[in-house]
């Protein structure tokens, strides 16, 4: 479905970007693994190209640094000759209310997750531009559209990446490049593991499926909008959570 493609994932050494990494692996793509964290980065990418027999690459980038994320786009050019598909994860937590929360708890945040999503899709933007293809593919969350308590700096970050993918889609529509986001619910990760079992099961009552999700969940979708078959998808959000947020 990907085979030979070149995608680029931001904070895939582990989670959500790694279960993605894997799945565009398995499906013929090769894969850039992009962390902040660069053993666990190599070490992710030789555990993919083992297991897949594919292609792999690992750079160490920090999103909020434009001259890092050139690096790393410049890398993936030079290696593989093009760059097909972005994937932007890479995102951070820092929970707070809004009263306690300091500058530097806001300001981290919104540099991750919202600054790093504009330096990697800018420094993407010219190669696909020139090509006429490409799939960016923006990982918001549902928060994003509905708030939550204690998190108004990832909440404000989440949904400043839906205006994002939407005003990007429009201006990069008519040279062939396609730009979409995916809005992951209650997902088992890391995060998660942490809560009680009191606190899962009021979550899991808030979604009709009657579940938490999986990260290969969100990785499904993200093959689908980076083939052939999203051909016709721009400028969407695509909500992987169980139905727990429904519109109208």
């Amino acid at each position: 479905m990907l085979k030979d493609k070149v995608a680029v994932i931001t904070g895939s050494a582990r989670g959500i970007g790694k279960a993605i990494a894997e799945e565009y692996a398995s499906n013929g793509a090769k894969v850039v693994i992009s962390d902040i964290l660069q053993d666990l980065a190599d070490g992710t990418a030789l555990e993919i190209k083992n297991k897949f027999n594919t292609e792999t690459m690992a750079v160490k980038a920090d999103v909020s640094k434009y001259d890092e994320v050139e690096n790393l786009i410049s890398q993936t050019i030079e290696k593989f000759g093009k760059i097909d598909i972005l994937v932007n994860n890479a995102g951070i937590t820092r929970d707070n209310l809004i009263m306690r929360m300091s500058d530097q708890e806001w300001d981290l945040v919104i540099n991750i997750n919202l600054k790093g999503v504009f330096n990697c899709t800018k420094a993407v933007t010219r190669p696909m531009m020139k090509q006429r293809s490409g799939r960016i593919i923006n990982i918001t969350s549902v928060v994003g559209e509905m708030g939550n308590a204690g998190q108004i700096n990832y909440s404000a970050s989440k949904a400043g990446v839906i205006g994002m993918t939407k005003t990007t889609a429009k201006e990069l529509g008519s040279r062939g490049v396609r730009v979409n986001a995916i809005a992951p619910g209650f997902i088992v990760s890391e995060m998660t593991d942490k809560l009680s079992d009191q606190a899962k099961e009021s979550l899991t009552k808030l979604i009709p499926l009657g579940n938490l999700g999986y990260p290969k969940d969100v990785a499904n979708a993200a093959v689908f909008l980076a083939s052939d078959m999203a051909e016709y998808i721009t400028g969407q959000v695509l909500n992987v959570d169980g139905g727990m947020v429904m519109q109208g």
